[in-house]
């Protein structure tokens, strides 16, 4: 999603992210529901910090993420049914390739070199760094794993204590 203003945002941008985030995470999971089903399998679907904590010049992505959170829970709720297990994932800032080639452009246009940017970014944020991938990629591993098995229908936050709620 372009991180554009809520204002400036064209409805072929924001329905372009729709169809990217929102409607490839819908059509993935219902076409692997049968094998899902079948395997008592289970889904983690991704949103992010965004959807609780939206903000204006994030709005598009803020509703996307909300709207994942809530299509997880409605597959969740089919789960109990079927024997699907169904949880979401809302990271906060992770430093991923893209979040990189944002602070690339970002930097630059704010008088800051890329370093000075990744520095500064968890400041701001009032965390002490940037998750990493792998961090992730462990909370969803647990939330398939026997351990975890019980647990449905959640939304998990993993965001270097970005966001400060219960």
């Amino acid at each position: 999603m372009p991180q554009i203003d809520l204002f400036t945002m064209t409805d072929e941008q924001w329905d372009a992210g729709m169809a990217l985030k929102l409607h490839g995470a819908r059509r993935l999971t219902i076409e692997a529901w049968p094998a899902l089903t079948e395997s008592k399998g289970s889904v983690v679907l991704m949103s992010g910090n965004s959807a609780i904590f939206p903000q204006a010049p994030f709005a598009a992505v803020g509703t996307i993420n909300a709207a994942i959170a809530a299509l997880a829970k409605a597959f969740s709720d089919r789960g109990i049914v079927d024997g699907v297990q169904v949880n979401s994932v809302l990271p906060g800032p992770v430093m991923t390739g893209r979040r990189r080639s944002y602070l690339e452009h970002w930097a630059p246009n704010h008088g800051m070199t890329v370093e000075e940017a990744i520095d500064k970014f968890p400041q701001r944020a009032e965390i002490g760094r940037f998750g990493r991938p792998e961090e992730i990629a462990e909370l969803m591993a647990f939330l398939v794993s026997p351990g975890a098995r019980w647990m449905t229908g959640s939304m998990l936050r993993m965001d270097g204590g970005e966001a400060k709620s219960v």
